[in-house]
């Protein structure tokens, strides 16, 4: 037992990385192939069953715990798909499968239309999280932080998904359709849909912004203030109760 103790200790000083921007940058990576893997495999079992295992509501519930579970840890493609798109990896319409991976919009939403709703969508997850974390607003105990994401994804899953995947962050989509470009459905990944892929990389940064604005300018400026303001009361109260202290102990000295 000792000797194995003293090996797993050298191992564990060996891959040690005390870099701190790559181990942040490995541990995101982690966390978006747990997102990825277990949200696009709903998706998957949804498509390629032809609806028989899954449905919109398990989709959005996978995305929503799979969230969770990519925050907690970072804290094969099978021959169904050529058998579903008869021998043929399809982008956009009748048995396409792309759309397992990264995400499309819906034949009634436009391009403009898609960039607004993926800004929207960004905008609210943003609010939600910085409420989640906001130490001055109702602070949720860190060990249930990540299980309240899970649940704000699900809702705007819920509420929004039907319009083109709520894909409201970059890594989410870029990834799986680079993917999908060298694995077989081809540079139309990127031009379908009138070049549809620049939306869920783009309209997401700008979404953060306009969430991050919302909420500071609407909870988050005032609730701290109240917080910064209860602390200088509270200090200039202690400095007067020393103040009295030692006048106390002055006259009783003399």
């Amino acid at each position: 037992m000792g000797k194995q103790k003293a090996l797993m200790d050298k191992l564990a000083r060996t891959f040690q990385i005390r870099h701190m921007l790559l181990r942040q940058a490995l541990a995101e990576c982690l966390g978006t192939l747990i997102l990825v893997m277990f949200g696009c495999g709903a998706v998957a079992q949804l498509v390629l069953s032809g609806g028989s295992h899954g449905m919109f509501l398990t989709v959005n519930f996978a995305f929503g715990f799979a969230a969770t579970l990519g925050i907690l840890v970072s804290g094969q493609i099978s021959d169904a798909l050529w058998d579903y798109g008869h021998g043929t990896l399809i982008v956009v319409g009748e048995n396409a499968t792309a759309g397992i991976f990264a995400t499309y919009p819906s034949k009634h939403l436009t391009l403009v239309n898609g960039f607004f709703d993926q800004m929207i969508g960004t905008a609210a997850l943003i609010v939600c999280i910085l409420a989640i974390v906001d130490p001055y607003n109702n602070p949720i105990p860190r060990s249930l932080e990540a299980f309240t994401v899970g649940f704000v994804v699900l809702v705007i899953g819920l509420s929004m998904g039907f319009n083109s995947g709520y894909a409201v962050n970059p890594a989410r989509d870029l990834g799986p359709r680079i993917f999908t470009a060298l694995a077989g459905w081809g540079g139309e990944v990127f031009t379908a849909n009138a070049y549809w892929f620049f939306v869920p990389i783009f309209a997401p940064f700008i979404g953060a912004v306009v969430g991050v604005i919302v909420y500071q300018l609407m909870v988050g400026y005032h609730v701290e203030g109240e917080a910064r303001e209860k602390k200088q009361e509270e200090a200039k109260e202690e400095q007067e109760e020393r103040l009295k202290l030692s006048i106390l102990t002055t006259k009783d000295s003399a």
